[in-house]
């Protein structure tokens, strides 16, 4: 096996709030500023395309409701021409692109926290919709199956998404580092209505450094940021906007290196993109020690099963045709 050894960038920012096209443009240039530095990788922040619910934390379910509408007006499939730009930018920059989308489903009341993963050839190889949105964001997101729980073979690499609070899933976890993850991409938002008591950003780094050092792998960590944008967007429904979406220690983007520990730079709270030299022979020699899908396991004690069947909503069945067989 061919270890590969690249650099990475992992950006935290805010998107344009519920503008698909100019959220995508503000992408493109980082993008073509890391792919000037370069980077091989880079990662963006949960549904950066284009916003995320905060209605859902500081409004009443009927207040929220118009904003779903928008959100649902906002939102893409990967098949739109709105995103033929991003996908030309990871080719044109020869970059691996993870980046968060709102998903549009099927039915008109079905968003999707989707991760995309976006090879440097500019060809979408899979894409990740969160299993199970965390506490208020079930007023948004329906939840995905086990069917894009997979790890993806790249130039530089095997990667494997999990999306914000689905990264403390030690399951889902388990199934995509059991697929022979390195590349881990870890992407939230910035939550500010946490607990009084809770620090998002070194809830954040905890969940990292246990997933990197639990699997000996890389974890690439991008939270977005809350921009005046987005709180004046939702001032008039919400008078003290400020102080409900302002907080310290609400974003962390960085990295984690499979003993656990932050690489380089980290961005705690403040806007902008930092890199990492990742070297994946790093991710060998830890496992003679803890190997967990290996000599450190026990399966014929333990025994995971995975459905990874497509949900599938509805089965049409001919009966006058299965009749005529007869």
């Amino acid at each position: 096996m061919d270890f590969k050894k690249f650099k990475a960038a992992t950006v935290q920012t805010s998107p344009v709030f519920l503008n698909v096209e100019k959220t995508i443009d503000k992408a493109i240039s980082f993008i073509k500023e890391a792919s000037q530095n370069g980077a091989q990788l880079i990662a963006f922040p949960e549904v950066f395309i284009a916003g995320y619910p905060y209605w859902n934390w500081i409004m009443t379910p009927v207040q929220g409701s118009k904003w779903y509408e928008q959100l649902y007006k906002n939102s893409v499939a990967v098949s739109d021409e709105s995103m033929k730009p991003l996908f030309q930018a990871a080719k044109d920059n020869n970059i691996h692109i993870v980046i968060g989308i709102n998903e549009r489903g099927d039915s008109y009341g079905e968003i999707y926290n989707t991760n995309l993963i976006i090879d440097n050839n500019g060809t979408l190889i899979g894409k990740h919709r969160k299993l199970v949105p965390t506490w208020a964001e079930k007023l948004t997101w329906t939840s995905g199956d086990g069917s894009s729980l997979k790890v993806y073979n790249t130039e530089i690499g095997p990667i494997g998404t999990l999306a914000c609070g689905e990264n403390t899933n030690t399951l889902a976890r388990f199934t995509l580092l059991s697929q022979g993850e390195l590349i881990h991409i870890a992407n939230y938002i910035s939550l500010p209505v946490a607990p009084p008591d809770y620090n998002m950003a070194e809830a954040i780094k905890i969940r990292a450094a246990a997933h990197s050092f639990e699997g000996k792998l890389f974890t690439i960590v991008s939270c977005s940021t809350i921009s005046q944008e987005i709180k004046d967007a939702l001032r008039e429904d919400v008078p003290n906007v400020d102080e409900l979406l302002t907080r310290k220690n609400s974003a962390f983007s960085g990295f984690i290196g499979p003993n656990g520990a932050i690489i380089g730079e980290a961005l705690i709270d403040d806007e902008g993109m930092v890199y990492a030299d990742i070297d994946l022979e790093k991710c060998i020699q830890p496992k003679q020690m803890h190997d967990i899908l290996g000599h450190y396991n026990r399966f014929d004690i333990f025994d995971l099963r995975v459905n990874i069947a497509p949900t599938r909503k509805i089965t049409f069945i001919d009966n006058h045709e299965e009749f005529n067989k007869k």
